[in-house]
């Protein structure tokens, strides 16, 4: 392993994405991450629920193996108490458990956090689920798209008059990954600084995640009792602003985000007499009159091809963006020169594409190295090589669904 997290242990016992994104996340700079997972039974059952869904490619789960990148896999189940036993050896080798359990369920198993402390005295414990450890809600189960809706974006993300709508991918999922990640270093850094510190735990609610990030919401209500309603693909901040077709059929998204760039767009098109009316002379006028603002930014756009108009306007200074599908991003010359998707190894199907580590430290930087494995792929590794399992033993526990 190399990087700035090389040396630290990590111990994924989590499934789906927000925990093990989190465990991915620390694995790119260096930490040495292990992913657990229920067996897999005759009847195909157990393994992380993420390996269900799609996309597949010849029977094999995609998502799951850019969500689980850089990690090595064991098959442990640890409601039986022979699994218990042997996580009970594992525990004490790593500094940090991610589990995104409901609450109470390692509890039920023997594992509370006294028990998992007095194996491991410093162990830092994300605890990774929708509402938190305690309230009213912290049964519930969580989801992506709860989290998006309770904490409001659901409700902001659709044109005005139109239904709520959701992100096209579970954002909720990795952002909750995120914090969980940054939680972990904190964390960390509190242990390095004060060596004598107990083991912590980090109580991770994803949808308050969620909250953090849609920061303006509350004050907004709180301050001035106003509810932010949706504005489709228009700017609740700033004029003009908004999708735009290009000429060639492609689209277009731009934002006059500040007065200086409101001034050079207007330059390049010609119209400085914009500048000068009281209508448009600053941002809050240009909120009031932004319809009329859009229309001379949809038929300047409109005129030429996407590309062309790109290509003015980031050069005048102007924030401007086609709008990518996955294709066009894989395409794109800008991230092909800064390798911003990579290729990691892959047992299936040699190598596949991720994206790279973010973000890029100068000394010590981070690295993509290998697609998420199949399940139990480290178990003759780890159960023999760390723990020392004869062969005969590992077996054994495979027959009775241990491992």
């Amino acid at each position: 392993m190399s990087g700035p997290l090389a040396g630290l242990r990590v111990l994924d016992i989590s499934n789906v994405i927000a925990g093990p994104f989190a465990a991915a996340l620390l694995g790119d700079f260096g930490a040495d991450v292990l992913k657990v997972e229920l067996p897999v039974g005759t009847d195909g059952r157990g393994g992380d629920a993420l390996r269900a869904l799609p996309p597949h490619k010849d029977g094999k789960p995609l998502l799951w193996k850019a969500v689980n990148r850089n990690k090595r896999a064991v098959t442990l189940d640890l409601r039986k108490p022979a699994g218990q036993a042997l996580f009970g050896r594992l525990l004490p080798r790593f500094d940090v458990l991610i589990e995104n359990y409901r609450p109470g369920t390692l509890d039920r198993w023997g594992l509370d956090k006294a028990a998992l402390w007095k194996l491991q005295p410093k162990l830092v414990i994300l605890r990774v689920t929708g509402f938190g450890q305690t309230g009213p809600y912290s049964s519930y189960a969580g989801f992506a798209r709860l989290f998006e809706a309770y904490a409001g974006l659901t409700y902001v993300t659709r044109a005005p008059g139109e239904p709520p709508m959701h992100p096209g991918y579970p954002i909720g999922d990795p952002i909750g990954g995120v914090f969980g990640a940054f939680g972990v270093l904190a964390a960390l850094l509190h242990r390095a600084t004060h060596p004598d510190s107990p083991g912590q735990e980090i109580d991770l609610a994803c949808t308050e995640a969620m909250l953090r990030l849609l920061e303006v919401l509350p004050i907004e209500y709180d301050q001035l009792g106003q509810v932010h309603e949706p504005v489709g693909n228009g700017n609740a901040y700033v004029a003009p602003a908004g999708v735009f077709r290009a000429g060639d059929g492609e689209w277009v998204t731009f934002s006059a985000a500040t007065q200086n760039v409101f001034e050079r767009f207007c330059a390049l098109i010609g119209r400085g007499d914009l500048i000068a009316d009281a209508r448009y002379s600053s941002n809050q006028q240009r909120m009031k009159n932004c319809a009329d603002l859009n229309a001379i930014v949809a038929d300047w756009i409109g005129a030429r091809p996407y590309r062309e108009a790109i290509r003015e306007l980031s050069e005048a200074g102007v924030a401007v963006a086609p709008v990518y599908s996955n294709r066009d991003v894989l395409e794109d010359p800008h991230f092909r020169a800064r390798e911003s998707i990579t290729r990691v190894a892959d047992e299936d199907f040699g190598s596949v594409a991720v994206p790279g580590v973010v973000p890029r430290l100068s000394a010590t930087p981070g690295e993509a190295r290998s697609a998420g494995p199949a399940p139990g792929a480290h178990n003759a590794e780890i159960f023999g090589g760390w723990l020392g399992l004869s062969d005969e033993e590992q077996a054994a526990l495979a027959r009775d669904g241990v491992i």
